[in-house]
């Protein structure tokens, strides 16, 4: 696909499905160069722009820069050039922790419990800037995922792909975020774990919380997002509605066809 295919082409989509604003965002990403070596970058000039309450994809072939991209907003990766703003408040290159305070949680692809604590101690450990929170957060994560309050003293390393992908999620829950990104959420889990976990994140949607969220199953997460966008080679290449994107003949043809097969 040329540049210029890619610029016409998501020209078309925008007209269609609109991003908001800046104003309009509650989180939004301008221009990001950010990469892991000097010199190397991955992203070359991405944008990003989320409403308050969206539940907006991330999707694009390996590579593509989609989990660069949430690290870069989430202060994991250097940001070379280029702006994140938060509810009006610029965020750019603002530490992890720092972030978490500010209302942002993020859920890695991996290692993303402590399988030598209990699921009540793993969530614990999701208030630790503010114990005093626990009560009322724990009563609403095990609202969303029951199935955590029932087995709260049970370690965490003994938990299933899916039942650890909940704690994380409810851990990243407990400090109250308005923005959750998630990383993959469904990678290495079998098609009735993913479609848990889809369902589990529409619930948190649901509940009031954005999300961000960068999914290798790209079919599954366009069909339940607002607006998804496809990265390319470190830059947003598509973007539209969920809908849109799932039913876009080009979108079919260059990498929903392909990411289809590594699903």
């Amino acid at each position: 696909m040329s540049d210029q295919d890619t610029r016409q082409h998501a020209q078309v989509l925008s007209e269609a499905g609109t991003p908001p604003t800046p104003e309009e965002s509650i989180l939004f990403a301008e221009d990001l160069v950010a990469g892991y070596l000097p010199g190397v970058d991955i992203l070359n000039g991405c944008n990003l722009h989320v409403r308050k309450g969206e539940l907006v994809g991330i999707i694009g072939p390996n590579g593509a820069g989609k989990s660069t991209l949430i690290k870069s907003m989430f202060g994991l990766v250097e940001v070379r050039d280029g702006r994140v703003v938060l509810a009006g408040e610029e965020i750019t290159g603002m530490s992890a922790h720092e972030l978490v305070d500010h209302g942002v949680g993020y859920v890695p692809q991996t290692n993303n419990v402590f399988p030598s604590l209990s699921i009540e101690e793993n969530l614990e450990m999701g208030v630790y800037l503010k114990p005093s929170l626990f009560k009322e957060r724990f009563d609403f994560v095990v609202g969303l995922f029951p199935k955590l309050g029932t087995r709260r003293k049970q370690q965490a390393g003994s938990l299933s792909g899916g039942e650890r992908q909940m704690v994380a999620m409810g851990r990243a829950l407990m400090m109250d975020p308005g923005v959750l990104m998630l990383d993959e959420p469904s990678a290495g889990l079998s098609p009735a774990n993913q479609g848990v976990v889809f369902h589990r994140v529409k619930q948190i949607n649901d509940a009031g919380v954005t999300i961000v969220m960068v999914e290798q199953n790209a079919q599954q997460c366009l069909r339940i997002c607002d607006r998804g966008y496809v990265l390319d080679q470190g830059r947003d290449a598509y973007t539209g509605t969920g809908d849109e994107l799932l039913s876009d003949p080009k979108v079919i043809e260059l990498y929903l066809g392909t990411l289809a097969k590594n699903e």
